[in-house]
């Protein structure tokens, strides 16, 4: 009896030491895993590090294991991994997914991004907005880190892609650099697409511990290499439309292009004045027009006038909810897909020669020093007299004769004087080199070559900045009662301090200084820009300078444009392409015939939609000449190119080829002379062996090695490793 009482005793005592060992190793375990919370560890890794140096000891931990994942207090991550969940704050913000390996979750109102690692994304994609959980806290200048714990709401699901069809079922392998991960698509849903075909899938389905989501084909865009079917594919890719609807395309034609007598006597008759346009060569719509008067004793009358789009558009009307939900015209390398149809764009609102047009027109009465004495604004009727094209006023500002001489450059003249006033304010002179592509009749580039901006083209712009600027000032100072006017501004903040150190060492190291001591970085900066010009390092470090500044948007606060150095700026003089310029043009006219302010909020919601189609459009505008830069290398693999690093990360090394401005990348598996470790902080590279470092503006000798035009990649290797 004493026997048996003694023998449960034992195994009583037994079970509690095991209990005991078990409750310290989750402990233990707990202690690992918060104290590196974020890491993920293996079972041997934990039994090791946890002390548990035998086989009864190890068996304690997978007991531990077990438990302390069905207490929900660790997780398994897969492949024999444990990581700690801990409790950290819960924040919501929206996916920025940068690469296969990580992405940043943008938290408004927090300073700095939460990284999370692929694996801890869950089924999160880029641009969703999500609810994140952070579990470790950033330190030395590192980024938080955190996990997707909750899908708020999906940005899209739709992309395009180009169809890679197998034996029994097929894949979309998305356009969008930030998916990163191929849509699975049954045999049943492709909707007649063929391998290789370019297509817009959308998601159907996403089941849990599954790679891929499923889709299904919703439009055949082509066959990818098709200049076409690619054309279209980058505006899907934007979720911008390509062509419109016949309903709105019928709502412009039926608008009847006579101008009565009754509307002409409403408004200002410049018909009589001299007055012409200057655009590009190819250009299919001409929105502004000047005119010129010399009112003698050194005085001129200047008018800017503009296409008067708000007259034929009118508020709610189909063409106008069609034009807001566009917002934009956007330009790719080989085309224009414009915001308004073409019997507005390119007939009725295009200011064209020996035409009478309506504008809404703003008059300067001002001295050759560009001193502004009287300012005019209205409605107005023109008749231009001639279409310039750039080059055409070029010519007669470089001397050439020809009609109109005297008026076009003592407008340029004129123009060089504004210029100077604002850079004496403080504006930056920001001139990037752009390119543009000559292509074959199927779209094929033969060729890059970079835009060059003469002084035509600069005599147009300081007119245009002078109207808008003087629109805003004129409804800023204009009051209802003790209240300001809500208007549509263009504004532009400061530079962010961080960014301009930033860029001020990278700039060093092309042997340039960037004073961020100067009472006035505008000044700085535009010393900096002289120093750069006609050098091969320009186009980077304006390119660069452009990033470090604030994005530019569209606001109903009435802010200032740093980079312009206008206390109040906006959008007047674009109609046809830009919605905010007509709404611009709805509220001028408004608050000239003394009515009440509009209302703020719904301006500032359209103000909001605006800036968002932009920066859509601008996207796709890049995309767009990336494609064909890719497509132009793609018949130069194997030769060989100078070039400037223009960026580094811990997984390549970003290349500006020269000549062409395309932008390649050296992979870092692919520098076989040396391992090299990424030095995030002076942002380099450095070889363990040979201590070679490779950093911003290096000039490289480089080989095109490979293109990928679904991706819209260049991939380069080093000619050599001297």
């Amino acid at each position: 009896m004493s026997r048996k009482r003694k023998g449960k005793s034992n195994k009583r005592s037994k079970k509690k030491r095991t209990k005991d060992n078990i409750e310290f190793y989750k402990n233990k375990i707990l202690q690992l895993l918060n104290s590196n919370s974020g890491k993920a560890f293996t079972e041997k890794q934990i039994a090791r590090k946890t002390g548990a140096d035998n086989k009864k000891a190890r068996a304690m931990v997978v007991h531990a294991l077990v438990d302390l994942e069905l207490d929900e207090k660790i997780r398994e991550t897969g492949k024999g991994y444990y990581t700690s969940i801990f409790e950290g704050e819960l924040l919501t913000g929206k996916v920025d997914f940068v690469n296969p390996r990580f992405g940043f979750i943008v938290v408004e109102g927090e300073d700095d991004d939460i990284k999370v690692s692929s694996r801890d994304m869950g089924q999160a994609l880029d641009g969703d907005e999500v609810e994140v959980q952070v579990f470790k806290e950033g330190v030395d200048g590192r980024n938080p880190e955190g996990r997707v714990v909750q899908i708020i709401k999906r940005s899209r699901m739709e992309f395009v892609g180009r169809l890679d069809m197998g034996d029994r079922f097929a894949f979309v392998i998305p356009d969008n650099k930030r998916m990163h991960t191929d849509i699975f698509v049954h045999k049943g849903k492709l909707k007649g697409a063929r391998d290789n075909d370019k297509v817009i899938v959308r998601i159907v389905s996403w089941p849990e511990g599954e790679k891929s989501p499923i889709g299904e084909v919703v439009n055949i865009l082509g066959k990818a290499g098709d200049n076409t079917a690619e054309m279209h594919s980058i505006m899907a890719e934007f979720g911008l439309p390509f062509e419109f609807e016949e309903k709105i395309i019928e709502a412009a034609d039926k608008i009847p292009g006579e101008i009565t007598n009754d509307e002409i006597a409403r408004r200002r008759d410049f018909r009589d004045t001299t007055t012409f346009t200057i655009d590009p060569a190819d250009a299919k719509d001409f929105d502004d027009a000047l005119s010129f008067v010399d009112l003698g004793n050194g005085m001129f009358e200047i008018g800017v006038h503009i296409a008067d789009v708000s007259h034929y558009v009118t508020p709610d009307s189909i063409l106008d909810k069609e034009a807001f939900s566009r917002a934009t015209s956007v330009y790719l390398v080989d085309r224009t897909i414009p915001m308004l149809p073409e019997r507005l764009s390119n007939d009725l609102c295009s200011l064209r020669p020996n035409e009478d047009r309506l504008t809404f027109s703003a008059t300067f009465k001002m001295n050759a020093e560009g001193d502004v004495k009287e300012k005019w604004f209205g409605r107005g009727v023109i008749h231009s007299d001639k279409r310039f094209a750039y080059e055409d006023a070029q010519e007669l500002i470089e001397g050439k004769d020809g009609e109109f001489a005297h008026e076009v450059r003592t407008l340029n003249n004129i123009a060089k004087e504004l210029k100077q006033k604002r850079y004496n304010k403080g504006a930056i002179n920001f001139e990037t080199v752009e390119v543009k592509f000559k292509l074959d009749e199927e779209g094929k580039p033969l060729g890059v070559i970079p835009k060059v901006r003469k002084d035509a083209h600069k005599m147009i712009e300081e007119f245009m900045l002078l109207a808008n600027k003087s629109v805003a000032e004129k409804v800023y100072h204009k009051k209802k009662g003790n209240d300001k006017l809500t208007f549509v501004y263009r504004t532009h903040d400061n530079p962010d301090p961080d960014r301009l150190e930033t860029f001020s060492k990278f700039a060093g190291r092309f042997g340039h200084k960037l004073n961020l001591n100067s009472d006035n970085i505008a000044k700085a900066m535009n010393s900096l820009m002289d120093d750069i010009e006609g050098k091969p390092e320009q186009n980077i470090l304006e390119s660069l300078a452009i990033r470090t500044m604030a994005k530019a948007i569209y606001t109903t606060e009435p802010k200032g444009h740093f980079g312009l150095a206008f206390d109040h700026y906006t959008h007047f003089t674009s109609p046809i392409r830009r919605y905010p310029d007509v709404m611009v043009h709805r509220l001028l006219q408004r608050y000239l015939d003394d009515q009440e302010s509009a209302e703020k909020g719904l301006y500032e919601n359209r103000c909001r939609h605006s800036s968002e189609m932009e920066r859509r459009s601008t996207e796709a505008e890049r995309a767009s000449i990336k494609y064909k830069q890719v497509e132009y290398m793609s018949d130069h693999i194997g030769e060989d190119f100078e070039g400037i690093v223009s960026g580094v990360t811990d997984w390549g090394v970003y290349i500006e080829i020269v000549d062409t401005a395309c932008e390649g990348m050296i992979r870092v598996s692919d520098l076989e002379d040396d391992y090299y470790e990424f030095d995030e902080k002076n942002m380099r590279l450095i070889g363990q062996r040979n201590k070679r470092i490779i950093t911003l503006g290096d000039k490289l000798q480089v080989k095109v090695v490979r293109t990928d035009l679904d991706k819209r990649n260049i991939d380069l290797e080093l000619v050599n490793n001297d």
